[in-house]
């Protein structure tokens, strides 16, 4: 008994039809410009990294995510029948999962790029995630790094290019959250939080603004942080949150200091930016991967559960693919959320989708006229459909109506041999006859 196959696309993908293409492309294009504005040049890496290379880098539960790219060749297939190995075993290669750490196999892997490389990459990534509302399994970042340099010019650099992306998108309430990664493991520290339970509670608390205090007590709890430590880590973050807190922890020299310093040092080269309005000191900031070593950042926009992106710098990434520790900072931004938050606000400007002008030509009117006839109105910069079957006149500007064309262009034996065309406004439905060569200065 055979079985209709689904026309759906994967759980968590999406197939884009030309509205959604339409929209994208608009949004990468301000991305793309805006990037290369702040010197940034741009970066594609493989769909297919070594699994050697991605596995440790994001912490426990991000290797979990990694899809894995299993070899069948016929010895791998004796090898499984035989119980000798395992599918897992078999997985040398996986998807890549962010832009990062290819960003820090390629720095390892080229001798001769800038010593201060900035570089951008716009591509799709992956991961085996539960799909949510905003969330896929498969989705574009637009990241920003800069490698090469431990100055916190460069921090502001990447806060900068991110923060004017959004500001030309229309986006105007949202908070560029800070961080630091030092100073955080001092606040957990101070809680009395063990070292070997660090880097757990990192990535509990990373999920605070989505499960609340009372989700990370719980969490913490089943991975065996005593409640009286949670509670006093909470307690201590609410109180760095106070306006001077900071600056006072700037002025000591105890763990976590020289991380507030940064953070001032950070908010200061910002000023003269476009990141300067939107800066926030968050000290429940976490940014669950395991490989952030300085300040941290995410975008938070208001009515939005979860971020826009986020970033931070790593300065022991890129040593881990060579002998040789290069420092490096990066934001990335996700293209399905800021999608996602633009047209629920109804923040896209008109955008030119599908055909100006449907040629249409009367049964007596050779195909060869009305193909003529449309490369000279696209070559005006006109987009331009031609109908394709020799129907009657209706069905063609009834077709015209249907897909959004706001002209139609008649073509009769009089208009080939005048050189012109009946131009239709299917708006108002006022007509008459225009020389072709005047057709783009009436549509416009």
């Amino acid at each position: 008994m055979s079985h209709a196959i689904s026309t759906k696309p994967p759980s968590g993908m999406r197939d884009f039809l030309a509205p959604d293409v339409v929209r994208r492309r608009h949004v990468l294009s301000i991305v793309q410009r805006v990037y290369e504005s702040f010197g940034f040049v741009p970066l594609e890496t493989p769909t297919i990294e070594n699994l050697g290379t991605l596995l440790g880098k994001y912490g426990p539960e991000g290797d979990q995510l990694l899809y894995r790219v299993l070899h069948r060749r016929e010895k791998l297939q004796r090898a499984l029948a035989a119980g000798t190995v395992t599918e897992l075993d078999l997985a040398d290669e996986g998807l890549r999962y962010d832009l990062t750490v290819p960003l820090a196999r390629v720095v390892a892997n080229y001798r001769d790029l800038p010593t201060f490389y900035k570089r951008y990459q716009i591509q799709p990534v992956w991961r085996a995630d539960r799909p949510a509302k905003g969330r896929f399994r498969e989705f574009y970042q637009c990241d920003v790094d800069v490698t090469g340099s431990r100055s916190i010019v460069a921090d502001a650099e990447v806060c900068g290019a991110v923060a004017q992306v959004l500001r030309e998108l229309g986006f105007a309430d949202f908070r560029l959250l800070c961080n630091h990664r030092e100073l955080l493991r001092a606040l957990v520290a101070e809680a009395g939080i063990a070292p070997e339970s660090e880097a757990l509670a990192l990535v509990v608390l990373d999920k605070l603004d989505k499960v609340g205090a009372d989700g990370v007590r719980k969490e913490l709890a089943e991975k065996g942080v005593a409640a009286d430590r949670t509670d006093a880590l909470l307690a201590i973050l609410a109180a760095t949150r106070a306006p001077d807190a900071l600056a006072v922890r700037a002025r000591g020299d105890g763990p976590g200091a020289e991380g507030a310093r940064d953070l001032l040092s950070l908010f200061a080269a910002c000023a003269g930016g476009p990141a300067a309005a939107h800066l926030t000191f968050d000290p429940t900031l976490a940014r669950g991967l395991g490989y952030y070593t300085g300040p941290i950042f995410e975008i938070s926009c208001a009515g939005l559960a979860g971020s826009l992106g986020g970033g931070g710098r790593y300065d022991n990434l890129i040593g881990m693919f060579g002998k040789q520790q290069i420092p490096a900072v990066g934001f990335s931004l996700g293209l399905e959320r800021m999608l996602l938050v633009m047209e629920e606000r109804g923040m896209f400007p008109s955008l030119g989708i599908g055909p100006e002008v449907l040629l249409c030509r009367m049964s007596d009117v050779e195909a060869a006229a009305a193909i003529r006839v449309a490369t000279q109105l696209r070559a005006q910069g006109l987009r331009v459909e031609v109908f394709a079957e020799a129907a009657k006149l209706g069905a063609q500007l009834a077709y015209a109506s249907r897909i959004g064309a706001p002209f139609a262009a008649i073509l009769g034996t009089s208009e080939v041999a005048d050189g012109s065309v009946t131009l239709k406004d299917l708006t108002t439905g006022e007509q008459g006859k225009v020389a072709v060569g005047d057709v783009a200065a009436r549509v416009r």
